[in-house]
């Protein structure tokens, strides 16, 4: 027999370990997008089991279907018009009333529908007792214990799913949220007036179509007058008619009225199916924010754990780092002692080698920053974060949560820029929006390894704490700016909430981790690739240059003077000899290279702009890197490869070595470093925060506002150190 093929979405809360249970089912099996009209992210995967094909997919996280926000409208449309063959809703076992909303709604979409009661460990460790019988009795579904992050009970709950989309839909089911005598009635009228103007053509279930009119629900009401204009104004007429009179009866809006239905239905339950023990251990997790949310110890820790993390990222991405650069270098040996020269061995060694080597090589070190920033958030820390730094956002009108989606700019400024449509004002999500790219995000970690490491050796990961801390620091200085001038108004009401603690998953983690480090892979092989290749054409062109100095002169005079001491030398000398005369050729072909690519087009073009950044202390070279930085900031370090490590002796430190040769000071590093966390996004994130805020105006105020500000605080480290004395 064929397999056939189920699908099963997973709907929840935020926090309830839905995210978790979706890794477990479907490992890498993943595919990740948007959902379509919106960017919203869309997670589905595809495994097989009991002798079916199941496709996963992970609705957005949602505390009700209420069409307010954009999950909430992805989630429900998903399932009205999609009919998945079971909705399985995971819900926090430790937090089931809150949750039993979203369970009861789910409930009247009259879906085939399987509780997962989650994290049951930690409903035990409070003392708390769920009857799962007694709740799948009163609510007529199936019910499941779960402890996601421990895989315990996925395969069991795996199995229910299949047994259920293979039953037959019971449609004469009563197990329904009941609402008072009066509620119920208008329910019938209009349900009736439904079946007498649509038939069977309408789409959705009558009772539940009921209901969402009874509380206007627009997006109801739009779908009625898309099918029938006629039929859809005779219903309407009908519902606005018992609106009314549930209006005048209640002295209430009728959705509220059901609102309070519901949560009466949930207590009745709660009564029912649950009990705590007089003898509750104790809350761990208050007892943990007790010190890690203390009013004074709570800060300092925060920015231990920032520092430990970019300190760690340094430490031990170093070995596999030191690891990829020696492969890099003897590539570029076999290479070099292969091809004869010509275009194409210097298009690979110096262009494709040179650039996208010098940037491969950083991959450990961005697999351990997302590594440590997934470790945050699925223990629940980042909700901390947020919460410490709540009182710091109010100095510039806004709260904690607009501060999540500027920790997510340490990974990417584009998902970070997104993330802000949760943020319920549009004054606070553009302004949140602005000031995001002042956070640095993981393509600008290279460029900082690669100056802080060739400068300021073991004291490298407190530099880049610092280079991270200040971009925290002058985006909160922005945004008061900002709020002062460009953004006047109150701030939104709003309270964090705080999830409790979990032991994180490696699985999980490090599914995470390697989402988000496929787009630098991908980069890879696509913009930073043809962003090498572009600036080694511009580096390599024109061809024939006429050099100021006669540098086959200088090479014939070294093998000349060599040859005559190597006449006298004993043979213990003739080793130390060979190494001097190769150093002295080294030099040679490093000033004739250096000549070259000044008399290039790349050069041309680095003079033109060299006033501009010569006093930040940034030489052309550097300009032209972070000129080519606004497509990709990953494509400064390439260009640096190119542009500096182009002709140097094959090894693992030629890029480093290369920079120290070239004048470049630790203050003149560090000036470029601020330039660079501070000067124009990437092409990606302009693009997203044009998406983001509708406006060319603020995508364009955001490039010049950003690039100012870098040009003036390098100014200001870079003249400020020199007047000091500082080399």
């Amino acid at each position: 027999m064929p397999t056939r093929n189920l699908t099963i979405a997973l709907a929840g809360n935020p926090n309830s370990g839905k995210t978790t249970i979706f890794n477990i089912l479907t490992g890498t099996r993943q595919k990740v997008g948007n959902w379509p009209g919106v960017t919203v992210e869309k997670k589905e995967g595809t495994i097989h089991r009991f002798d079916r094909r199941l496709k996963i997919i992970d609705l957005p996280g949602t505390y009700s279907l209420t069409p307010f926000s954009i999950e909430e409208i992805v989630a429900r449309d998903y399932i009205l018009l999609e009919k998945p063959d079971v909705v399985i809703d995971i819900i926090d076992a430790s937090n089931l009333e809150r949750s039993l909303y979203l369970a009861t709604q789910l409930r009247e979409l009259d879906c085939k529908v399987l509780f997962a009661l989650n994290m049951a460990d930690m409903a035990r460790s409070r003392g708390i007792n769920i009857d799962g019988g007694k709740l799948s009795e009163l609510l007529d579904v199936p019910v499941m214990f779960t402890v996601g992050n421990k895989s315990q009970g996925i395969d069991a709950l795996l199995k229910a799913a299949v047994e259920l989309a293979d039953k037959e839909k019971n449609s004469n089911s009563t197990r329904k949220v009941r609402y008072n005598k009066d509620i119920e009635h208008s329910i019938g009228v209009i349900s009736e007036s439904i079946g007498r103007h649509f038939g069977e053509t309408l789409s959705f279930n009558t009772r539940w179509t009921a209901v969402k009119l009874i509380e206007n629900d627009s997006v109801v009401r739009e779908h009625l007058l898309a099918m029938d204009t006629r039929a859809a104004e005779a219903v309407l007429t009908e519902v606005q008619a018992q609106r009314t009179t549930l209006t005048n009866l209640y002295d209430e809006d009728p959705e509220i009225l059901a609102t309070d239905e519901r949560y009466g239905f949930i207590t009745g339950l709660i009564k029912e199916v649950f009990t705590i023990s007089p003898g509750k251990r104790v809350d761990i997790s208050r007892n943990v924010d007790l010190v890690l949310t203390n009013r004074f110890l709570g800060m300092p820790i925060f920015f231990f754990f920032i520092w430990a993390m970019f300190q760690t990222t340094f430490t031990f991405g170093g070995y596999p780092m030191a690891w990829i650069e020696t492969l890099v270098g003897l590539l570029s040996t076999a290479l070099s002692n292969t091809l004869p020269e010509s275009l194409l061995k210097s298009l690979l060694v110096d262009g494709i080698i040179g650039g996208v080597g010098s940037v491969v090589v950083f991959l450990p070190n961005i697999l351990m920053l997302f590594f440590c920033i997934a470790l945050f958030e699925d223990t629940g820390y980042m909700a901390r974060a947020a919460f410490l730094m709540d009182k710091v956002m109010h100095l510039i009108g806004l709260h904690g949560k607009s501060f999540i989606p500027m920790l997510m700019g340490f990974g990417c400024n584009v998902p970070a820029v997104m993330a802000a449509r949760t943020l319920e004002s549009k004054k606070d999500r553009i302004l949140t929006i602005l000031i995001t790219p002042f956070m640095s995000c993981s393509a600008k970690l290279p460029v900082y390894i690669v100056l802080a490491g060739t400068f300021f050796g073991p004291r490298a990961g407190t530099v880049i704490f610092c280079i991270y801390l200040t971009g925290i620091l002058l985006s909160i200085g922005t945004g008061r700016l900002f709020r002062k001038t460009l953004f006047r108004g109150e701030e939104a009401p709003f309270v964090m909430e705080l999830p409790p603690y979990r032991v994180p998953m490696a699985k999980s983690l490090l599914i995470h981790m390697w989402d988000r480090s496929k787009i630098f892979l991908r980069k890879m092989g696509g913009i930073i690739l043809a962003g090498s290749i572009v600036i080694w054409v511009l580096s390599a062109f024109p061809r024939a240059v006429v050099y100021d100095h006669d540098y086959a002169m200088d090479r014939t005079r070294i093998h000349q003077l060599y040859a005559e001491k190597a006449a006298i030398a004993s043979p213990s000398e003739m080793g130390i000899l060979a190494e001097q005369r190769g150093a002295a050729l080294g030099k040679v072909d490093r000033a004739e290279n250096t000549e070259r690519i000044e008399k290039s087009y790349m050069g041309k073009i680095g003079k033109f702009i060299a006033p501009v950044f010569k006093p930040i202390g940034v030489e052309w070279q550097g300009g032209v890197a972070l000129l080519s930085g606004f497509v990709a900031k990953e494509i400064v370090v390439s260009t640096l490869g190119v542009l500096y490590a182009a002709g140097e002796e094959d090894g693992d430190d030629a890029l480093p070595d290369a920079l120290r040769r070239s004048g470049m000071t630790p203050l003149s590093a560090l000036s470029m470093m601020v330039f660079v966390l501070l000067y124009l996004p990437c092409l990606a994130t302009v693009s997203a925060i044009r998406r983001e805020t509708g406006s060319f105006r603020w995508m364009l105020f955001s490039i010049g506002f950003n690039t100012g500000v870098a040009w003036f605080f390098s100014l200001l480290v870079y003249q400020g150190g020199k007047l000091f004395g500082i080399a």
